[in-house]
């Protein structure tokens, strides 16, 4: 698995001089993208079905910082460790951190916010924002299964009306990426996730408190079942705990949600640990022999894995 040239298959051979920075959505489908200094960023879209196969290269490496859409690399060059969630050194992201709305750094951000209900699995529901202009790809980004609009305005009544329908509907503002992998592949029929969904948004809805300058919107509830390729998704069974040097991957892509790759053996593959790597074409006859760990049942998957 390389970085895909417009007009061209993704590259077989060595992804020499390009960093993996980890699973993207546009349109509503997933890519993997790339950086390569002094080259820009590519993608290479991926295909439900298709055979994925590939090795990490000599280390990982921090990712700099990416804004407005452009990225500025690390200027040390820094190495990552290979379980950290984040392909950033702490430098970089501290100065990630120092403009940030998520990190409440950015209060002056001028442009129009959307709140969120999504829905992930049976009792794991949360609130959230994203900025307008990016539409549904936050939730894409998160792995939301089901989810509506609630309403829409300026950053800070957005993010007044964000903490107020939290602790009315007493939701959580983080779920773990682990709770969340543990039940894609057996969660309730789309009209039961919808009504759940529904359900919730009246009891939003009827709440006093909101700001005055958000205006509220309709509930549309959105399924992802379809993006995320759930239908007959195997249970997962076991996830990349890291990459190291030379370890590889190799399996049939069965689905995608949030940072997750689904292979149809079971396994799991975070994309931000493969964030910061050079991967290059697996050879002939390979087996994924990048170290594993069990994924815990339902009911016992926890711990927080990162901000969202």
């Amino acid at each position: 698995m390389g970085p895909h040239r417009p007009g061209a298959a993704p590259a077989t051979g060595s992804a020499a001089g390009w960093q993996c920075t980890g699973i993207s959505w546009s349109g509503g489908r997933p890519a993997i993208g790339w950086y390569g200094l002094g080259r820009g960023q590519r993608g290479s879209p991926l295909t439900y079905g298709q055979r994925l196969a590939f090795v990490a290269g000599g280390g990982r490496h921090c990712l700099g910082v990416r804004r407005a859409g452009k990225r500025t690399p690390c200027p040390a060059g820094r190495t990552v460790p290979g379980r950290a969630g984040s392909a950033q050194c702490p430098e970089c992201a501290g100065l990630d951190r120092s403009f940030s709305v998520a990190a409440d750094t950015n209060a002056a951000d001028p442009r129009p916010y959307r709140v969120y209900l999504a829905w992930f699995g049976p009792g794991m529901v949360k609130v959230g924002i994203t900025a307008e202009e990016r539409g549904s790809v936050r939730l894409l980004e998160q792995g939301a299964v089901t989810w509506t609009w609630l309403g829409r305005g300026p950053l800070m009544a957005a993010r007044r009306t964000e903490e107020l329908l939290r602790a009315a509907l007493g939701v959580p503002d983080r779920i773990a990426y682990a709770r969340k992998r543990a039940v894609r592949a057996g969660l309730p029929a789309e009209a039961e996730r919808a009504r759940e969904v529904a359900e919730l948004y009246a009891r939003a809805a009827a709440l006093e408190g909101w700001p005055e300058s958000l205006e509220r919107l309709g509930c549309a509830v959105t399924d992802h079942a379809g993006p995320f390729g759930l239908a007959g998704l195997p249970v997962p069974a076991r996830v990349v705990r890291e990459l190291v040097p030379g370890a590889g991957v190799v399996g049939v892509l069965v689905g995608a949600a949030g940072p997750d790759l689904h292979f149809a053996d079971g396994l799991v593959v975070d994309t931000r640990l493969l964030a910061g790597w050079e991967l290059g074409a697996a050879p002939a006859g390979a087996v994924t022999d990048a170290p594993l760990a069990a994924i815990a049942p339902p009911g016992e998957a926890g711990g927080q894995e990162g901000l969202f």
